[in-house]
């Protein structure tokens, strides 16, 4: 096998255009078109360090035929029908990539997912923007999908140690996905795209042999001897498998309570919370970009930022979190009485705003652990949420102000326009938050605009609250089997469980179990 590895730093105009792109690299190379059999895209990553943005490229141009898994790979699945089954609760990526990996491994995944199908969810996500109706089982937060669906798509993650990467993003373009995800160093989707992708995953899972059920929210488990033998939904119905995989997500509250009063171990863990801010999209790429204008061929810029605050001397990070350039402020909630706010971006990230979490790192010692146990996290979540929606009215609409008012302590007399549709209410956001909260967040943003000259001004707002970064419970498992600690047969997944941070790193963490579990049913057999 012959290939020239070529690594170039090039213009945005010629990085982005696919017919540009191949004309420079082979002009590099020497090399005509009928010279290559494969021109394989490794990475594309943007270095706006200088006075000019530049985009590095890797690539490989084969001169023989490549390996079948750089040119189309294709994962298959077997029918599975009369396999023996594995209980998944919840249509995440952990729970989807679980029941896929399921499918390989020659196991029948029963998915459970509370929510409805994602083209039926939507229906709820319009009633919570414009009627201010939460279903506590069909939101942002839950359905197909997950969280994920309806948000940026972001597919990278720090995570690569606990999984194949690139087979995840494989899987995703196998189902619809655009092949850039392969080669972008920062991939995306978008919320647009990935409905489709899926509704094409549920169906693979489906046509396999697997199930895949809506409005199947757990109630309770099926515990015997130490050993999980399956679930009970809400109208009473039971699945029992050779496991149960728990991928429920970082907002399944009542998950987590029904554990922990039926003894299963939980724990609590440390989380985040804070804020969204929001500028225009023309002013990141302003300063991210150092140009008036990011041109044609340039995406929307994003940012990432962190500063260190001392407050009672107790050191907390403040930093960015789920950046989403050319995006949208949606409401999160998923109980009546609370507001909770998220982001999300479209494939070509063309809104005029951007926005990102800015939140505070909540440590065990900050949270009433004597009082609440391993639910104390939650509990603080809860009490932020409903005085959150308290101080705005009651309804979705979200509290408010001006960030450089913020900082100041001045209420703002009026708002900026805003992608936030349920609409927003002027408040002093430092009366929201506890006042170690409210400083720590007031000292980061002071830094924050020292670092992006521009970032703190009257420009920009603050909307209230950016409470579900994490899961603030682990449900602790054993590093090597996975498996509860206590519980046989029972396996924690994904970010309800506390073991992962995104979509990417859910997916492999789904992958992970579903192996674990196969492996356990081999050795018995």
């Amino acid at each position: 096998m012959r290939k020239k590895e070529l690594e170039l730093v090039l213009a945005p105009e010629v990085a982005f255009d696919a017919a540009q792109l191949e004309h420079e690299l082979l002009k590099t190379a020497r090399l005509r078109p009928e010279d290559i059999k494969y021109l394989h895209r490794i990475k594309r990553s943007i270095d706006a360090r200088g006075r000019q943005v530049l985009v590095r490229v890797k690539a490989d141009l084969y001169l023989d035929t490549p390996p079948t898994e750089i040119i189309s790979p294709v994962y298959s699945y077997k029918d599975v029908s009369k396999e023996k089954p594995v209980i998944i609760v919840g249509a995440g990526p952990a729970g989807l990539f679980a029941a896929l990996r399921c499918i390989e491994l020659g196991l029948k995944p029963i998915v459970l997912e509370r929510g409805k199908d994602v083209r039926s969810r939507r229906r709820d996500l319009a009633a919570i923007n414009k009627e201010h109706i939460v279903n506590p089982d069909s939101n942002y937060c839950f359905g197909e999908g997950g969280a994920g669906t309806y948000s940026d798509g972001k597919l990278y993650t720090r995570s690569k140690k606990r999984g194949d990467l690139l087979r995840i993003l494989q899987i995703f373009v196998q189902h619809g996905a655009t092949p850039d995800i392969l080669f972008d160093a920062h991939p995306h989707i978008g919320t647009n795209k990935l409905p489709k992708i899926i509704e094409a995953i549920r169906e693979t899972v489906r046509e396999a042999g697997g199930e895949v059920l809506f409005d199947k929210r757990v109630t309770s488990f099926i515990v015997e001897r130490g050993e999980m033998k399956g679930v009970v939904t809400q109208d009473g119905q039971e699945y029992t498998g050779e496991s149960v995989i728990l991928a429920t997500g970082h907002s399944a509250r009542d998950i987590f309570e029904t554990l922990h009063t039926s003894g299963v171990t939980i724990e609590a863990k440390p989380f985040a919370m804070g804020v969204r801010v929001e500028h225009q999209q023309s002013l990141i790429d302003s300063i991210q970009y150092k140009c008036e204008d990011r041109g044609p061929y340039l995406p929307a810029s994003s940012y990432a930022l962190v500063q260190q605050t001392v407050y009672n001397n107790k050191q907390r990070g403040i930093f960015s979190f789920c950046m989403c350039p050319g995006g949208f402020i949606v409401p999160s909630a998923t109980a009546p009485g609370e507001v909770v706010v998220n982001g999300m971006s479209p494939s070509r990230r063309d809104s005029k705003f951007a926005n990102s979490g800015i939140v505070v790192a909540i440590e065990l010692e900050d949270m009433e652990l004597e009082k609440y146990g391993p639910l104390a996290g939650l509990r603080m979540q809860q009490a932020l949420e409903q005085k959150a929606c308290q101080m705005a009215g009651g309804t979705q609409v979200a509290p408010a102000q001006l960030l450089q008012d913020f900082t100041q302590g001045k209420v703002s007399k009026s708002l900026l326009e805003t992608s936030y549709q349920p609409g927003l209410a002027s408040v002093d956001m430092n009366e929201l938050f506890s006042d170690d909260m409210a400083y720590r967040l007031r000292e980061g943003f002071k830094g924050f605009g020292n670092k992006m000259r521009g970032y703190l001004s009257n420009n920009a707002q603050i909307v209230g609250v950016e409470s579900r970064t994490s899961s603030p419970v682990r449900v602790p498992r054993d590093r090597e089997t996975l498996e509860h600690v206590t519980i046989k047969n029972l396996y924690p997944c994904g970010e309800g469980a506390g073991y992962a941070g995104g979509i990417v790193s859910a997916a492999m963490d789904g992958e992970r179990c579903a192996e674990m579990i196969a492996a356990k049913v081999r050795r018995v057999l």
